[in-house]
């Protein structure tokens, strides 16, 4: 509990200044310092020290309809985040304590205890509970498991595959006996969707990618991990074979669209296609399958991360101030890996 003469915290923190209109620009956010009131009973303060950037973000800054609720403007922005526990009103938590939570993009925060998921820092490094053992790998894990199904000898094919969900969707679909391939963005990424253990990476960005899917997916796609939309799945559609599933992660490609793309209604052929076809698409979000599947997730996938049997790549950007730039390179897909920014450092003394 505080004593009655803690020091009043300073905390910086970027709120949304506008909504986007298209792709972000960095006038979209605005950077402040407020002073944090101190934790009531059953609260905890948090000294942030990792704070997530994921694609569904761009959703929040809109108003416009989403399964996620629109950020407020002039209100701080929100994220996963790893914090280290400064003052405790909550016997839940001790000071120097390391959490898992979902605060904001500000370098200090209260929130309630009962929302915080203790980590430990000596079972794995703690970006990855923002990451391959967060919501980004149980995305992978329900999206494949769940939806997709894939089996022994099957084609399993990933958009944004040296992405965190991409990159796990393919090492799973690896242990289940089918084939993975890749497709990302660019011949570096490409190279490391392969060291993965990859049967295949194509780079979306070629003049021949059409060609490329179609030599790397000779027998069709049973699976498609759907995470970009756009020219990507075009490519993919004509290529699904009967009973194929379509789990729908994201459609990054058209998060910045402003207007409905131009030329003829797709809907009809793409209605045919789901008939004679017999597919499956669905769309998901990763919360629906918590309450089932996440223990197992947790069960299955975290000795594998420890063993080193799965990787992961990691994208960590220094600095709170540097979050705005680094979400619009995300949405651009600039990044290489989980994005992460790093706000403080771990064990940094605090106020």
């Amino acid at each position: 509990m505080p004593a009655d003469n803690t020091p009043a915290i300073s905390s910086t923190r970027i709120v949304l200044a506008r909504r986007p209109h298209g792709e972000p620009t960095p006038d979209d956010f605005r950077t402040e310092t407020v002073t944090v009131p101190a934790p009531a009973e059953g609260e905890v303060l948090l000294r942030t020290i990792y704070l997530s950037l994921d694609p569904y973000m761009r959703g929040r800054l809109s108003d416009a309809e989403s399964y996620a609720e629109s950020w407020a403007v002039d209100a701080p922005l929100q994220a996963g985040t790893v914090s280290e526990v400064v003052e405790s009103r909550s016997d839940r938590f001790s000071p120097g304590d390391l959490v898992l939570g979902y605060t904001t993009w500000s370098t200090y925060a209260i929130a309630p205890a009962k929302l915080l998921r203790r980590l430990d820092p000596e079972a794995a490094p703690l970006t990855t509970a923002l990451g391959v053992l967060g919501m980004p790998g149980f995305t992978a894990y329900a999206g494949l498991t769940v939806i997709g199904r894939p089996q022994e000898g099957e084609t399993v094919v990933v958009a944004a595959a040296s992405g965190p969900v991409g990159s796990m969707v393919g090492q799973l679909a690896k242990r289940a006996g089918a084939r993975a391939v890749g497709i990302a963005g660019g011949p570096h990424k490409c190279a490391w969707v392969r060291e993965a253990g990859f049967d295949a990476a194509i780079d979306h960005r070629s003049p021949t990618f059409v060609d490329d899917l179609a030599a790397a997916t000779p027998d069709g796609i049973d699976v498609y991990f759907e995470n970009v939309g756009g020219a990507v799945w075009d490519a993919v559609l004509p290529r699904l074979n009967r009973y194929a599933r379509v789990p729908v992660c994201g459609l990054v490609s058209h998060y910045n669209d402003t207007a409905a793309p131009d030329g003829p209604n797709r809907a009809p052929a793409l209605m045919t296609r789901v008939l004679t076809k017999s597919l499956t698409i669905r769309g998901f979000i990763q919360d629906e399958f918590v309450a089932d599947h996440y223990k197992t997730f947790q069960q299955t996938v975290g000795p594998l991360v420890a063993d080193g049997s799965i990787t992961y790549r990691e994208d960590i950007v220094e600095g709170l101030q540097n979050a705005p730039a680094a979400l619009i390179g995300l949405l651009r897909g600039d990044n290489f890996g989980k994005l992460v920014v790093q706000v403080a450092a771990p064990g940094a003394s605090t106020p």
